[in-house]
């Protein structure tokens, strides 16, 4: 959460000349409610499942980028089953980096609602130590902790090209 995996994903896709997808968005589409309704109806659980699902069928999809919510990789089989989709790239950064980016961002995170700024940065850390070692099954890792305005963005996407290519 914060680390510019849509912002990224987006100028990757553009980069390419590929369909861009966030599977937050997909879902969303998919079963017209938003992240926010499927969680308060179904509870985490229950978004995991539709996630994990969902996940399953855009994989599937040819010449895309997607961009998967934070939580995506840490549940059922999906970081093993998206490095044997595609490559797959941790977008790294600090918790004091993802805690600003989370500040200034105008979306809705059904996991930070009603949370102060320090319970966030307090869930930030926790949620960084509980997910990192899936994160880090990644194929590839790029460190965005510099990554502040679009001429950042154009050199990380830069970088991630390469990577592909």
């Amino acid at each position: 959460m914060g680390a510019g995996k849509t912002t990224v994903g987006k100028e990757l896709a553009k980069a390419l000349g590929v369909t861009f997808y966030d599977l937050d968005w997909y879902i969303s589409t998919r079963m017209r409610k938003t992240v926010k309704e499927i969680f308060d109806e179904r509870g985490e659980d229950g978004f995991r499942q539709i996630e994990h699902n969902m996940l399953h069928e855009v994989a599937e999809f040819e010449n895309v980028v997607i961009s998967c919510g934070g939580g995506t990789p840490c549940f059922f089989d999906n970081i093993q089953y998206m490095n044997r989709q595609a490559d797959t790239i941790y977008l790294k950064a600090s918790p004091d980096v993802l805690h600003h980016h989370l500040s200034i961002g105008k979306g809705v995170r059904p996991l930070l609602l009603g949370k102060s700024p320090e319970e966030v940065k307090t869930f930030i850390h926790q949620q960084l130590q509980e997910r990192e070692k899936y994160y880090l099954q990644a194929r590839h890792i790029v460190d965005v902790n510099r990554m502040d305005n679009f001429e950042k963005i154009a050199v990380v996407v830069e970088e991630i090209r390469k990577i592909l290519v």
